[in-house]
């Protein structure tokens, strides 16, 4: 790994834990860049989908996503030129995202992407499943993002709507599927701080952080 590490803020944790929203708030608050890498992942899928590549062809969408031209920032994701940010959340994507995060040579070349992103814009706060565990090992601060399964459910149907609970069933499978992923499988990090954001406004859990960041100066 290099010096980026002791730069980045990785924040980790389940599908509706708060991840994209506290990430975004957190960046802002320190005048850090941020990285939604779950977009990453979106949009290799959004785009063997748009191309009719079957997302359990391995080698296929493997390769797809080596080639692929991909930018994920503040204006957007752009999917070889295509402005692909509302299309990367089409319910279709979201049943179809973890195949593709299950094809270990994506994860590969993905990391490698994040990890480029660190040294282009000397670190900043990076969101996802394995930032802490796995890209970003050394990172100055590794998060861990839960809450309740019902709450997490809620929110996203704040979000997108849709009836609470199937949403919280889906939910309870993706997690199944996360946490049972051979390669970059969620867990807590070697060393991360967990932060059950159940209950607590945006505004208590940044606090929170904060608090963290500065025990450790």
């Amino acid at each position: 790994m290099s010096g980026h590490d002791a730069k980045v803020i990785a924040i980790d944790g389940p599908a509706g834990a708060g991840k994209s929203t506290i990430a975004r708030a957190l960046a802002a608050r320190l005048g850090l860049d941020y990285l939604d890498t779950g977009a990453m992942y979106r949009a290799v899928t959004f785009a063997a989908m748009h191309r009719g590549v079957p997302v359990d062809d391995v080698p296929a969408v493997a390769e797809l996503a080596r080639a692929l031209q991909l930018e994920v920032g503040d204006d957007g994701v752009f999917v070889d030129g295509l402005d692909a940010t509302d299309q990367i959340r089409r319910s279709d994507v979201t049943t179809a995202v973890s195949a593709i995060a299950s094809n270990s040579d994506v994860r590969t070349e993905l990391r490698n992407r994040q990890r480029e992103w660190a040294d282009a814009h000397g670190g900043g706060v990076i969101e996802g499943r394995d930032i802490g565990s796995v890209v970003f090992p050394d990172a100055r601060l590794k998060l861990y993002l839960t809450a309740s399964p019902r709450v997490r459910a809620e929110r996203r149907v704040a979000e997108a709507g849709g009836d609470v609970d199937e949403i919280e069933r889906a939910i309870a499978v993706r997690d199944g599927h996360d946490v049972g992923r051979a390669d970059g499988g969620l867990r807590e990090a070697d060393g991360s701080r967990t932060v059950d954001t159940t209950g607590l406004s945006i505004e208590e859990v940044l606090e929170a952080i904060v608090g963290l960041l500065e025990g450790d100066e």
